[in-house]
């Protein structure tokens, strides 16, 4: 099958380095690391140590060039879509599947939904329905990236923990291009359930990311250390018991319960959250899709969030001495 992963940073990279063993895969990145891709090929240091190195790989920074695929993996963080979406575009065919795997909630979280909400434009995630107007909800095959990964040096990726990547059609069907994606993903080495309530899935995923993400970009601290330290895990426990009165309104259901899904978090050890990441290096965070859209659902079912509002009015002020005072602090004891 032809796929193009559109953005191969840490998960997007893992991705493509093991679909390339039975696919045509085109990555699409830039700067040092699109360099370093095509001049050594794309490293990935599994966490039990083995490490493999793809050569044989396309690699480019146009779009544009690479034409209709069969599988679309946007990888890419939520606000680094819509400046690109005429290039997405032009990979997308009649036919072919896009698969979402960004944190936090996606645009299309009401496209195809059954309820009262339905057709509803997160306005944090799509300001002016953008990508609601030019991604067919059709072509779009929802996606969680469960796996713990960085990008430990340009053109190298490193896999910290998880290989699951359950997938779903948005209207809750199984259809044979579930079963497609699945089977690809499986042969690659992960794991690919198909879900029926791909919706829940993303919640209970959205669930750590608004807590873990936010509070550990603030304090410089790992997953370990935010749910061992009592007053960081009352704090997340607080955030997610919001998040879990917005979710019940629209329906959803968590298949674990808040002290599990802490727990697991835990578990995943000292590891830096992909916005902790983002702050040491001066990046823009990825605000809206984590913690910015689950204020405005609050907003929208009429349901109080003081602790996730003000977690998020704490993150927007980081977010601007990032991006517009070229604020970054790297922890010197991880």
């Amino acid at each position: 099958m032809k796929v193009c992963v559109v953005g191969a940073g840490a998960i997007g990279g893992l991705l493509g380095a093991k679909l390339a063993q039975n696919n045509e895969i085109t990555l699409i990145a830039r700067g040092p690391h699109l360099q370093a891709i095509k001049a050594n090929g794309l490293r990935v240091v599994m966490n039990d140590g083995t490490e493999t190195v793809v050569n044989a790989i396309g690699a480019t920074d146009n779009m544009r060039q690479c034409g209709w695929q069969d599988i679309v993996v946007l990888a890419l963080k939520a606000h680094q879509i819509i400046p690109v979406i005429d290039d997405i575009c032009s990979l997308i065919g009649p036919h072919s599947i896009v698969l979402t795997v960004q944190n936090g909630l996606p645009w299309w979280y009401f496209q195809r939904h059954i309820g009262p909400y339905n057709g509803y434009v997160i306005k944090k995630l799509d300001p002016t329905g953008e990508l609601s107007a030019k991604i067919d909800p059709e072509n779009i095959l929802g996606c969680i990236a469960y796996p713990a990964a960085e990008v430990r040096e340009p053109g190298v990726i490193r896999h910290v923990e998880g290989v699951r990547f359950p997938v779903g059609e948005l209207d809750g069907s199984v259809s044979q291009r579930a079963q497609t994606v699945s089977n690809c993903l499986i042969s690659a080495g992960f794991k690919c359930p198909i879900l029926e309530d791909i919706r829940s899935e993303i919640w209970l995923k959205a669930w750590g990311n608004l807590s873990f993400n936010p509070i550990s970009a603030l304090t410089h601290a790992t997953l370990e250390d935010i749910c061992k330290f009592p007053e960081s895990r009352y704090l997340a426990k607080a955030m997610m018991l919001e998040a879990q009165d917005i979710a019940a309104k629209l329906g959803v259901t968590f298949r674990v319960d808040i002290e599990r899904r802490i727990n697991g978090a835990e578990a995943v050890g000292k590891h830096k959250t992909s916005m902790l990441q983002d702050v040491e290096a001066g990046r823009t965070l990825e605000l809206e899709a984590i913690i910015g859209a689950v204020v405005e659902l609050g907003e929208l079912t009429s349901t109080p969030t003081p602790t996730i509002s003000s977690i998020y009015a704490a993150c927007q002020l980081l977010n601007h001495m990032v991006t517009n005072e070229g604020f970054a602090i790297r922890s010197k004891h991880l």
